[in-house]
């Protein structure tokens, strides 16, 4: 068996010795001992015993970038090829490989990795030992393993640059990219970190990435978060006490101060490099890299995070591209985020959210995820959370307010029809401002929900896009979306475009505004409103006004949102996270109804920021005109902006409208637009009218499926009053956890 244990030759310095040549170095240039310090500790501490395991495919530079690596930490360097499998078989790989092909090539590989071990020290793993399980479980067990991800293209040429023509599995019929494309699954199965490396990437920046990396897996402290309403020196008096991660926020939802949570030290940033690698990936694969980066391995592991993933937007999604842009005319693309189990944009963070959720949570504890709605929310929230393991639904329910005369009658239907075992809708007569609020106001009631945790047993958590892990999904989808603009030809990387988002909550113009800070280049981030416009008078004034304002219904109800969120979290963002300015602005909307910002804080919400707002007979007149032109179907909250793209843009780069819900869900207001036939009330007979038109593009096709339930189904309705509600919580509890 190998054993490697250290390289390097031992110095034999005695204590007093080491001591005394330490206290003269300190004493006549402590700088450079200092620096010579932090660099010993540095490297020590972040190998101890285990080993950096680097692993990648042929041609990924794991053999050079080990070597730096090596130097660097001042450690031991093996090359499992030249050191372990050359050593053993007296002949090159290469040779081996001829000598007795593929499948007794990677036994042989495998065997001989069982007997190596080795201690604090840097391991280039050959291209194929990520293909024998029992060989990589071996190895696995004292190490953290890198993998260098670089571009199928990037491999292919650089491996016929240098004239490699024996890869394991390559044989007639089957062609390096095809070997190199399943090797994928095996790598993807091994790593705890992940090291993006594009094709002009330098070792030595590949290597301090590396470095970097594994400082990150190893401290998550560094990814800690606070609460928009905490103080500049640090949290909030009620979390001083513990550091909070991300499966706390998960959990919690909502701050105990009633803050949102951020990442303390904000999101991660991509080189153009990195995100040019991206650009031949799948939507699946893009999530992975974004995701990871932004949850830590000690919350997440990264092949339980890439699980969820590839759960939540496999077979969910009816379009292989899960988030298509397609060209609707001029300089304009519609980001189509509707493919979804429940036709709307919310499906892309509520298939993720619920399984991200179960797995953080703790098993000692039963949790009542409480949501409220304007619309969409509801029936993809209930669909996600219903869709968990039966395990899991025995401990997490849900319930989901929506305003019982605010949503459209088939979103109604939706949120009807998707009620399952553990998860259940309520109707409130009023708006959803009031369901939010009333929310956040039973998360703060610490009477209310100690009381639940000691009777019952039960915690609360939210679902609504005040809970962090929310937002990250809606990141994914903005970022893929300039990657397909590239992927198309339409644009170069680093050619700039504008986004069109329809917004109420701020939530999904909130993660546009995140992508761009990690590197994705957004020039204009236009919000668009309906006749419910207090964020278009924000944005344009610096003036958020509630006074005399009442809800106003639209054919946009998704939208009919006065108290946007998530403008919480940018706030706090460009106020350099003054936690007590926010506190104070937001404690005034709640008391007086409105508050101005101050003008430097306007000027910088101004620059990422422009806004308009259209009336609903602007809205259909543009659904009908595209559909006149293009033979395609805008939602009613995509018409709106479209709309407002019209007017604001300036057509010197593309625009990508947000396409956040099928036309399907909106059937009176399309059939209205169309002018085609007299609307009947009945949902399902909307439906069934709309399908009945071979010239209109397909009816989405969860919806028919969904609202065929509702016939036999039921809802509860009660008055708009927070105790009623607590209530509601109290009574489905004893019913499903007791």
């Amino acid at each position: 068996m190998f054993h490697i244990f250290q390289y390097q030759p031992l110095r034999l310095i005695t204590q007093n010795s080491l001591s005394s040549m330490c206290l003269k170095l300190m004493l006549s240039r402590p700088v450079a001992f200092a620096q010579i310090w932090k660099s010993w500790f540095s490297s020590h501490s972040l190998l101890g015993k285990k080993n950096i395991i680097l692993m990648g495919p042929p041609g990924a530079g794991k053999t050079t970038t080990g070597r730096i690596v090596g130097q660097k930490l001042n450690c031991p360097v093996i090359d499992i090829d030249d050191d372990v499998l050359e050593t053993t078989w007296n002949m090159s790989v290469s040779e081996k490989l001829q000598d007795v092909g593929n499948e007794e090539f990677l036994e042989e590989e495998g065997k001989a990795l069982l007997k190596f071990s080795a201690s604090g020290s840097v391991i280039s793993l050959s291209g194929s030992n990520p293909m024998h399980a029992a060989g990589m479980q071996h190895i696995k067990r004292n190490g953290i393993v890198v993998y260098l991800d670089v571009p199928t293209a990037v491999i292919m040429s650089r491996l016929k640059s240098k004239g490699m023509d024996r890869v394991v599995g390559l044989s007639p019929g089957i062609s390096l990219k095809d070997v190199l494309q399943f090797r994928k699954q095996f790598y993807k199965r091994w790593f705890d970190i992940r090291v993006l490396c594009g094709g002009d990437v330098a070792a030595e920046v590949v290597a301090e990435k590396v470095l970097d990396a594994v400082k990150r897996y190893q401290d998550s402290e560094l990814e800690t978060f606070i609460s928009t309403r905490s103080s500049r020196s640090g949290r909030s008096t009620k979390e001083d006490s513990h550091k909070l991660y991300f499966s706390d926020v998960v959990t919690q939802g909502l701050a105990l101060d009633g803050g949102l949570f951020v990442p303390e030290r904000g999101l991660p940033k991509f080189t153009a490099e990195e995100w040019q690698g991206l650009i031949e990936a799948t939507y699946v694969e893009r999530a992975q890299v974004i995701l990871e980066r932004c949850i830590h391995p000690a919350d997440i592991p990264a092949s339980k995070l890439a699980e969820i993933i590839e759960t939540a937007y496999g077979e969910n999604f009816s379009c292989s591209k899960v988030a298509p842009v397609r060209h609707l005319a001029g300089n304009q693309f519609l980001l189509e985020l509707f493919h979804g189990p429940t036709a709307s944009f919310k499906d892309f963070a509520l298939q993720l959210v619920p399984h991200l959720f179960a797995y953080c949570i703790p098993r000692s504890c039963n949790y009542l995820i409480l949501v409220a709605t304007s619309g969409d929310t509801g029936s993809a929230v209930l669909d996600g959370f219903s869709r968990l393991h039966d395990t899991d639904k025995q401990r997490i329910a849900l319930v989901n307010f929506f305003p019982e005369d605010g949503v459209s009658p088939i979103q109604k239907s939706q949120m009807i029809g998707c009620q399952k075992e553990n998860a259940w809708s309520v109707g409130v007569k009023s708006d959803f401002d009031f369901c939010q609020t009333a929310i956040k106001q039973i998360f703060t009631n610490s009477d209310f929900t100690g009381f639940l945790t000691v009777e019952y047993g039960t915690a609360l958590a939210a679902a609504n896009s005040i809970n962090w892990a929310r937002l990250l999904p809606q990141i994914v989808y903005h970022a893929s979306a300039y990657l397909d603009l590239i992927h198309q030809g339409i644009i170069s990387f680093g050619s700039p475009v504008d986004i069109c988002i329809p917004t109420g909550n701020f939530g999904n113009m909130l993660a546009a505004f995140y992508a761009k800070m990690m590197g994705i280049p957004i020039r204009k981030c236009i919000c668009a409103s309906n006749e419910n416009n207090v964020l278009t008078d924000f944005i344009r004034t610096g003036v958020y006004d509630l006074r005399g304002r009442k809800l106003i219904s639209s054919f946009s109800p998704a939208v009919d949102i006065l108290k946007s969120s998530n403008l919480e979290r940018y706030l706090h963002l460009i106020a350099n996270e003054d936690g007590q300015l926010v506190t104070q602005l937001f404690n005034q909307l709640e008391n007086q109804g409105h508050f101005q910002l101050q003008k430097e804080l306007l000027r910088k919400l101004q620059q990422d920021f422009v806004a308009g707002w259209c009336s609903d007979e602007d809205c259909l007149a543009a659904i009908h005109s595209v559909y006149s032109t293009t033979g395609y179907i805008l939602d009613t909250h995509t018409a709106v902006a479209k709309v407002v793209a019209d007017r604001l843009q300036d057509r010197t780069c593309p625009i990508i409208i947000s396409s956040t819900a099928h036309y399907s869900k909106f059937a009176p207001a399309i059939l209205r637009a169309l002018r085609i036939a007299e609307i009947n009330q009945n949902p399902l007979s909307q439906l069934h009218l709309l399908s009945s038109y071979s010239a209109l593009p397909p009816i989405h096709w969860g919806l028919l499926e969904t609202l065929k339930k509702t016939a036999n189904g039921d809802h509860q309705v009660c008055a708009p009053d927070v105790s009623v509600l607590m209530s509601h919580i109290e009574t489905l509890i004893q019913n499903h956890f007791m």
